[in-house]
């Protein structure tokens, strides 16, 4: 069962150059990640980038540090404070977010104070890390150029969950742009929308109404306008991590799709592993076996088209630990 349609390209992410093993860190070394050179490169193509060096800086050269300002961090040389490079990776990622306006996702480096995008340290006037921390100058105006843009730190890919729900938001961002690039009309939106009907139920099931509501007005607005507001709500809804019971509700659903072509003991096979996964005993990948086996033996042509049932390529594997 096929259920995510292929975009008509791998999709495109941006990526900081260390990971992908590119000795450009302010120490000469790189952070070389297996799991985007080895798993996610034959699945993706990367952008490899490091604001770093692309506004001069050399290699080997002296760590950036973000240190608090009433206006917003600054990035500061740590040897020679005199030295401020805030504006220039500003508008580094001001640049590369138009230029690569074609880009599906980015991986950035973790605690990086130019890429980092969670808890970056950032120091006070005192020369004390301040609790929360802050975000790379670099990722900070990439974030805010294209709010829409699935985005995680590489780190924070090792979260199996955090992984899955990444790389589903990358291939529903490539799909979305695919029908940006052939025109967007009324018929494409619903289309797109009731593909992802059931990851959006398992994600956020209000946020799915609301969505819903919004769709409603469709043939009020001009599809150009109207389809940027839903397919922000849709990026926005599908950040949050589906949980066993949100995965467990939709299981359900789909099974009702094959009440009338199994057997009672086939009915009651898959209750039970629905129930075994909703308890923690067996992962996603189970019960979404079984019932990819009975919709092969039966078709249903709206179950086929659901993204739900591979949001992502089946080799990746990626449901295999939820």
């Amino acid at each position: 069962m096929a259920g995510v349609n292929p975009p008509s390209r791998k999709p495109r992410l941006g990526i900081s150059a260390c990971l992908m093993g590119s000795e450009v860190r302010f120490n000469g070394g790189h952070k070389e990640s297996r799991l985007c050179t080895q798993a996610l490169a034959q699945h993706v193509q990367f952008v490899a980038l490091c604001p770093e060096v692309a506004i001069g800086l050399g290699t080997p050269r002296a760590a950036i540090r973000l240190v608090d300002d009433p206006r917003g961090p600054r990035a500061l040389d740590s040897r020679d404070p005199t030295r401020e490079y805030t504006q220039a990776l500003h508008d580094y990622g001001v640049r590369m977010a138009a230029e690569l306006d074609d880009l599906n996702g980015y991986i950035f480096m973790q605690k990086s104070p130019s890429c980092g995008l969670h808890r970056v340290k950032l120091y006070g006037d005192n020369g004390y890390p301040l609790e929360g921390g802050g975000r790379g100058i670099f990722a900070a105006a990439i974030t805010a150029q294209r709010p829409d843009l699935p985005v995680e730190e590489e780190g924070r890919l090792n979260d199996p969950v955090l992984r899955e729900n990444f790389l589903t938001r990358v291939f529903a961002h490539a799909e979305w742009q695919a029908l940006l690039r052939a025109g967007l009309g009324r018929s494409a939106i619903i289309d797109y929308h009731s593909r992802y009907k059931y990851l959006l139920m398992a994600t956020d099931p209000e946020q799915y109404k609301a969505i819903g509501r919004l769709l409603g007005s469709l043939g009020e607005h001009d599809p150009r306008e109207l389809g940027p507001r839903y397919f922000s709500a849709l990026m926005v809804a599908l950040r949050k991590c589906a949980t066993r019971g949100t995965h467990s509700n939709v299981l359900q659903h789909l099974s009702g799709y094959l009440r009338s072509s199994l057997s009672g003991d086939q009915r009651q096979e898959i209750q039970q592993l629905i129930e075994q996964y909703r308890q923690g005993i067996v992962p996603l990948v189970v019960p979404m076996t079984l019932l990819k086996h009975h919709f092969r033996q039966h078709p249903h042509p709206y179950i086929e088209r659901q993204a739900y049932m591979q949001p992502h390529p089946e080799s990746l594997s990626l449901r295999n630990a939820l």
